[in-house]
């Protein structure tokens, strides 16, 4: 999934604009984008639509509120029977969060082990400090995505970004962190958030850093970024071309060894020319 967007899950209308959207999956957003005195409302404005919206579109995520919340249970036992694709938590603490959430799912869903997790893996202090100190991997974890705008409020950061808008060096940890306990566990690395909507130029710029890092995608909050970042995580056909070269000559080598292109070409070069043919 190159691209996940971000849908307010209380409006009936975005939500059935959602159904037309140009990102890999929309993420179907009841914690920050309501408020707490409207989270009964909204959750029932969502499995309404849930249970007729056409599935021809984007996959499905849902982002209940955390398991500390005292909205959870009613999130799960609302949206899980009517399928999404993944459930996306919030506020994790830890790897030990997706143990308990996959138990909660297991006694709703209609088909064993049909829905995937999603994290957002750096909102806590305690959850980035997991990233490098434990393994993530479990079978329903799908992907880690990073934030840094909850993660800012647990530190007592007045900012996230420097001043030429870069992010500083807690939250480029975070990042950094997330990536690499994404790929331990085998599982898409999802960057941030740009929250800067005026600005599509630096949208691209940072969308083409998480790429050139390894990151799969990125999440949008807004429809209008969602091109960009198609565009930025769509191998080009140089790309796909030089992926097809590598392939090639190894399959031809006896070394595993073997000269692309005037340059030594090896195991990781075959692996990320796999990744490379692999997306979409």
């Amino acid at each position: 999934m190159r691209s996940l967007l971000f849908v307010p899950a209380g409006s009936a209308r975005m939500l059935e604009k959602s159904v037309t959207a140009p990102a890999d999956a929309v993420i179907l957003d009841l914690e920050d984008a309501v408020q707490p005195s409207a989270k009964g409302e909204a959750r029932a404005v969502l499995a309404d639509h849930l249970a007729r919206r056409d599935r021809s579109g984007p996959r499905i995520a849902v982002r209940v509120n955390g398991l500390a919340s005292p909205w959870i249970d009613d999130d799960l036992a609302a949206v899980v029977p009517l399928r999404p694709d993944f459930v996306m938590l919030p506020k994790s603490e830890g790897p030990g969060d997706v143990a308990r959430l996959s138990d909660r799912i297991a006694t709703l869903e209609p088909e064993t082990g049909r829905t995937g997790i999603l994290v957002v893996a750096t909102e806590t202090v305690s959850s980035v400090l997991q990233l490098a100190a434990a393994p993530w991997g479990h079978p329903r974890l799908k992907g880690l995505l990073w934030g840094g705008e909850d993660l800012a409020a647990d530190l007592g950061a007045t900012a996230n970004r420097r001043a030429d808008g870069s992010y500083s060096s807690p939250f480029r940890l975070a990042r950094d962190l997330c990536l690499m306990a994404a790929r331990r566990a085998g599982v898409l690395a999802i960057d941030a958030v740009f929250t800067d909507l005026g600005h599509p130029e630096g949208l691209r710029a940072e969308a083409e850093e998480a790429r050139r890092d390894g990151f799969d995608g990125k999440a949008a909050i807004h429809p209008a970024q969602v091109d960009i970042i198609n565009a930025v995580f769509r191998p080009s056909d140089a790309e796909r071309a030089w992926a097809e070269r590598v392939l090639a000559a190894l399959g031809q080598s006896v070394t595993g060894v073997a000269m692309v292109d005037g340059h030594m070409v090896d195991a990781p070069h075959a692996a990320r020319a796999r990744r490379i043919l692999g997306r979409p």
